[in-house]
Formats: C-alpha cells, sequence, structure tokens
C-alpha cells in the first residue's frame, strides 16, 4: 500500500493510488500534469519541452511590453528545474487539496484552483509591471487552498473539525511567515493567491457539505458469483477506520514538525 501524505486532514482513509485516484480525480488529474510537464520540460531532450516552457513561464515585462496574457496562467502548471520544487509542490497538494475538492466539488475546485493561482500571479505583476524576473509553481494556488480554509476557521467553521482547523491556522501562519524570510521566495504569489482563497471562499462555499470519507467515489467492486458485486475487504473497514481515530498529539506535533521542514523549503 501507498500512503499518501503524513496528514490526513478532516479524517482521510484513502491508502493507495488507486483510491486516491478514484476519490480526488481532479487533484490526481493536476499532479500528473505537473509532473508530466517537468518531465517534458527538463528531463526529455525535445524541443517541445524547452519550448512549452519558454513561452509558459511568468515574465511580468513579457506581459506588460508584449501583451502576452497567457503568462499569467501558464505559470501554474509548470515549476523549476530542480526536482524539489515540483515535489514540494505536489506533496502540499496531496496532503492539503483532497478534502477541499469534495468540499466544493470537482467543477467549483479546478475554477477556484486556477482562480487563485492567477491572483497570485495577477499580484505579482502589479507589484512590478516591468519586471525580467522569470516565475513558475503552483504555490500561488496552493496558498489561494490555504486561504480558503483559514475562511472557513472564522466563517465556516461547520465545514473544518478542530484538529484540522488547528492544523491550518498553524501551517498557514508559518507558511506566511516564512514567504518574508526564505530568499528566491515568490512574495507576492503567496500573499495574493492566500488573499485571492480568502476573498473568493464565500462565493465557492455556497452550498458546500462538510468533508465525509462516505462521500469518496470508490473504485469499482469485486463481482462474485452471479454478477453480484462484494469488497473482499468489507469485514475490515470499520477496524481499520477504529484504528486510524487513536492517533494521538504527539504524532499530531510530528506531522507539524514534517510540515515546517517542507514550508522551509517551498
Amino acid at each position: 500500500m501507498i500512503y499518501f501524505g503524513v496528514i490526513r486532514l478532516f479524517f482521510r482513509t484513502e491508502r493507495s493510488v488507486k483510491e486516491f485516484m478514484y476519490a480526488y480525480p481532479v487533484i490526481f488529474t493536476i499532479l500528473l500534469l505537473n509532473v508530466a510537464l517537468w518531465i517534458v520540460n527538463h528531463l526529455l531532450p525535445f524541443d517541445f519541452g524547452k519550448m512549452i516552457y519558454t513561452y509558459g513561464i511568468g515574465n511580468n515585462y513579457f506581459v506588460s511590453e508584449y501583451g502576452e496574457y497567457w503568462r499569467i496562467i501558464t505559470p501554474i502548471f509548470l515549476h523549476a528545474r530542480g526536482l524539489s520544487h515540483v515535489l514540494l509542490n505536489s506533496i502540499a497538494l496531496i496532503i492539503f487539496a483532497p478534502p477541499l475538492e469534495q468540499i466544493l466539488g470537482k467543477i467549483k475546485f479546478i475554477i477556484m484552483y486556477l482562480l487563485a493561482g492567477t491572483i497570485g500571479n495577477i499580484g505579482t505583476f502589479i507589484m512590478d509591471p516591468q519586471s525580467l524576473t522569470f516565475h513558475v509553481g503552483a504555490s500561488g494556488a496552493i496558498y489561494g487552498i490555504f486561504g480558503m480554509y483559514i475562511f472557513m476557521v472564522f466563517f465556516r467553521r461547520y465545514l473544518i473539525d478542530q484538529t484540522s482547523a488547528q492544523i491550518i491556522f498553524t501551517i498557514s501562519a508559518i507558511g506566511i511567515v516564512t514567504t518574508f524570510i526564505i530568499p528566491g521566495i515568490n512574495i507576492s504569489a503567496h500573499i495574493f493567491g492566500f488573499l485571492g482563497g480568502f476573498a473568493i471562499a464565500p462565493f465557492f462555499l455556497i452550498g458546500a457539505k462538510p468533508f465525509s470519507i462516505y462521500r469518496n467515489k470508490k473504485p469499482p467492486a469485486y463481482e462474485g458469483p452471479g454478477g453480484v458485486a462484494f469488497d473482499p475487504n468489507r469485514w475490515k473497514k470499520r477496524r481499520r477506520i477504529s484504528n486510524l481515530l487513536r492517533i494521538n498529539n504527539v504524532w499530531i506535533w510530528f506531522f507539524l514538525i514534517v510540515l515546517i521542514v517542507f514550508l522551509l523549503n517551498l
């Protein structure tokens, strides 16, 4: 079995790639796209990969002087050459994004993700329209996810449990602080992405329902004689859920330490 992430916000139970893919297809697709583009851009010896990166990378000067407005959106799916960039952003998506995909629904989530990332890049543009600095990465969209969670913490508490709220609040605070400390970070993308997620939250959370593992889409069941569907692990499910509920505060603090290290390298 492959475990996704160390922290499982909102008591998640997916334990394999297959379960994750069925439960959160939008995030799974985003992850595949990010990794595939990184491989094509930086590992494969094809000119079209370099061309995609060259014409997709964010650059304010090209936007203001040449009207290349697509550069406000395309950097969300591109990452720098170093493996750590795409890897850490992917880990952040795996840990934090799945509950929000279910809470919002697939269509709302992808719109929110793109909008938050775009707001982050627009903020970067507004702060310095003539900047020649190149920028890429999904961190603006990821901080938009944090911003939407923080809105829930303050104004939609019925959508988020207390433990998840504490984790989100702590990680968001650490993320904002480290944004101003760690060199080479696109500060504007982080801050405007976060504010964008917070600002659009009341519109996207209309009609939202709290996260529940029972609303996740399940992989196809096995079929027995006569075409009757059954799950050979059905008797183990209650035991598994019971064991997962016994996670204690020691593990929570361990998870927080791991995430602090992650954010310091984001």
